[in-house]
């Protein structure tokens, strides 16, 4: 990054090889995700400073659709255009959607101890990824009293009301609390050019809508688009993404009869165990999928029009996110937001990645282990996944 504030134009090259490797090691869901995003774009590559990606964390959360899928489009799209987005999601999204279709046809079982130990050894990267991700954002976004305090907040609203809504409640709470408490504070982010005008962002917000409106009407006339309108709508009505949109996708897809199941629960179990966002889900949905199509087409026409909606809005909130951050109240709002953001990711590191990974003492160790490597000897995170992986169907192995 310049002094300016301006960003060093990257290639879709560039945007697809660094998705990439992100794609094939970002284990544990969207909020591990954000981890590894930081550690890679925002420590590593430089790509955008620690207040500007808080934000676009937080606007992400305001919007429907997969939260952590579309941080990497957004910064895809900064670094190197419209193509640099595509090439952002195409990267993080293609190895799962691949292994996902493959475990459709029957060509990759995750079964057996030394199996599932490799699985809990990568649920047990997620903690010391995310208490990486929380440390270093809490030194940058929480440096005084004020903020600190708003993000326990935070934390204090998600153990009331947890889910997306709790989410979406915390950080319009530390917004609110911001324009009170954070109005002397210095400006903590300098601005970020996205391509795009307002009236693009306006038509292609009207453009989601439209599709959502449209495509209910328009399903009955090919199966191809009824398939299509169910997972848009999914992808539309969902917030925060992950798990989440588990209860949309079974009533679009076994409710229907599309699905059994038994296929649906086989192929949730298999998204555990590969990398990349969870939305992913859809494309093994569209393979399995009864009435068609299905297959390698029905994939790919459930992966783009779950992804689609979540991509539509954040284009679209893009431009005017922009320039409303530039007003010194949308400031001091902001960093309210970015401390609750804090504060929703240390509430995630307890439940649900530390509560569903760590259940012996020995599981605590291997985290702290991880977290040791990532923090003190500053180990790159595909390294700590592999590591952990192996260690975990050892484990597994022994343990059988």
């Amino acid at each position: 990054m310049t002094d300016d504030g301006s960003t060093h134009r990257g290639t879709p090259g560039e945007v697809f090889g660094t998705f990439l490797k992100l794609g094939l090691t970002s284990f544990g869901g969207p909020i591990a995700h954000l981890g590894y995003f930081r550690d890679e774009l925002v420590t590593r590559r430089r790509w955008i400073d620690e207040a500007g990606y808080a934000d676009l964390v937080a606007l992400c959360q305001f919007l429907p659709g997969p939260a952590s899928s579309q941080v990497g489009f957004a910064l895809g799209l900064m670094r190197a255009g419209p193509l640099g987005a595509l090439a952002a999601w195409t990267a993080f999204t293609l190895p799962s959607a691949l292994l996902l279709v493959a475990f459709a046809y029957g060509a990759a079982l995750l079964d057996g101890p030394i199996a599932q130990g490799a699985l809990h050894g990568l649920k047990l990267v997620a903690v010391a990824i995310v208490a990486q991700a929380v440390l270093g954002m809490a030194r940058s976004l929480t440096p005084d009293r004020e903020r600190a305090a708003i993000a326990v907040a935070a934390v204090a609203i998600l153990a009331v009301a947890g889910g997306a809504a709790g989410q979406v409640g915390a950080i319009i709470a530390g917004a609110l609390a911001g324009l009170w408490l954070c109005r002397g504070a210095t400006k903590t982010s300098v601005d970020h050019a996205f391509p795009g005008s307002r009236r693009l962002g306006a038509m292609l917000l009207a453009l989601c809508g439209a599709l959502l409106l449209a495509l209910p009407v328009l399903s009955s006339l090919d199966p191809a688009i009824a398939l299509f309108d169910a997972f848009y709508r999914a992808g539309a009505l969902v917030f925060g993404g992950g798990h989440v949109v588990l209860p949309l996708l079974e009533a679009e897809t076994v409710a229907r009869g599309w699905v059994t199941p038994d296929q649906f629960l086989a192929g949730y179990g298999a998204t555990q165990a590969v990398p990349g966002p969870l939305f992913t889900f859809a494309a093994y949905l569209g393979a399995v999928s009864g009435p068609g199509p299905n297959g390698l087409a029905g994939a790919a026409i459930a992966l783009v029009a779950i992804f689609l909606p979540g991509m539509l809005l954040l284009t679209g909130a893009l431009p005017f996110w922009n320039q409303l951050r530039r007003w010194p109240q949308a400031q001091a709002g902001m960093r309210g937001a970015n401390a609750a953001v804090v504060g929703i990711l240390g509430a995630a590191l307890y439940d649900p990645v530390f509560t569903s990974a760590v259940l012996a003492p020995l599981d605590f160790a291997l985290a702290l282990a991880g977290f040791v490597a990532l923090v003190a000897w500053k180990c790159p995170p595909w390294a700590v996944v592999l590591a952990l992986g192996i260690a975990g169907a050892l484990l597994g192995a022994v343990q059988a």
